[in-house]
């Protein structure tokens, strides 16, 4: 007896360590949401919210190990009744329970919902055992197209929040790949390049392919001596003019 005794003390005292545990953790959650709201960023609420599941798991071991004694054999009533303030019983709680009175007492000890709940919730089950199929399928895809809808926004949101997360953090791209890829391929195959238009050559440079298909081309220079010159119109003009000039002497 005394062992089983010594095995509650035990197991009562984890829970109430773990479960004050979960209570900070909760807190701390709440303060955060109500004081940080505007600064507060996804990582450090997910992370509020894996301390939260560790302390639940935890919790969930406790009450699962075989060391621990049955819970559902023990049976807890209240001795004293009464309209008095309890210091202790209100400090135990934390000032959410300041007296145990007989209002208080049957919520908790309650092994079934209150009436009022009960009955609505009687109402809802024979609302929901009532309702048309194709009502049911109407809802259910309506249903499912607004969460759908919520799930783009939220992972549009959350694409963009990494984008800009990981550009804060790194350094500014300085290049475009696209436009890498679109001048390695003009260079390369000429995709892009305005076609027709005739090379820009100085004069008296032939340009390669135009001359003769034999001997080397004709490059930069002055043209050959030897060559016969075109008889000239502007020196037989000038002659005809100063013959008829009206000032000549």
């Amino acid at each position: 007896m005394q062992r089983e005794e010594k095995q509650l003390e035990a197991t009562l005292h984890a829970i109430l360590n773990r479960v004050n545990d979960l209570k900070t953790a909760i807190q701390a959650l709440i303060t955060k949401l109500e004081t940080e709201y505007e600064t507060i960023n996804w990582p450090s609420f997910l992370d509020n919210y894996a301390i939260l599941s560790g302390h639940l798991t935890g919790l969930s071991k406790i009450l699962q190990a075989e060391l621990a004694p049955s819970l559902r054999s023990v049976v807890v009533l209240p001795l004293q009744l009464g309209c008095e303030r309890d210091e202790e019983l209100s400090r135990l709680t934390e000032g959410r329970v300041p007296a145990c009175t007989h209002d208080l007492v049957p919520d908790l000890l309650r092994t079934k919902l209150e009436p009022q709940a009960e009955q609505r919730l009687q109402q809802l089950i024979h609302k929901a055992s009532t309702l048309n199929y194709d009502t049911a399928q109407k809802q259910v895809a309506q249903f499912t197209k607004v969460i759908s809808h919520v799930w783009e926004i939220i992972s549009k949101g959350r694409e963009d929040w990494e984008g800009e997360s990981m550009r804060s953090a790194g350094m500014q791209p300085t290049h475009s790949i696209a436009d890498t890829h679109a001048l390695v391929t003009a260079v390369g195959t000429g995709k892009g390049l305005r076609p027709g238009m005739p090379p820009c050559v100085p004069s008296g440079v032939v340009p390669p392919g135009i001359g003769p298909s034999r001997g080397p081309t004709p490059q930069m220079g002055t043209a050959a001596p030897n060559m016969p010159k075109a008889p000239s119109a502007i020196k037989t003009n000038i002659k005809a003019a100063n013959q008829i000039h009206p000032y000549q002497r």
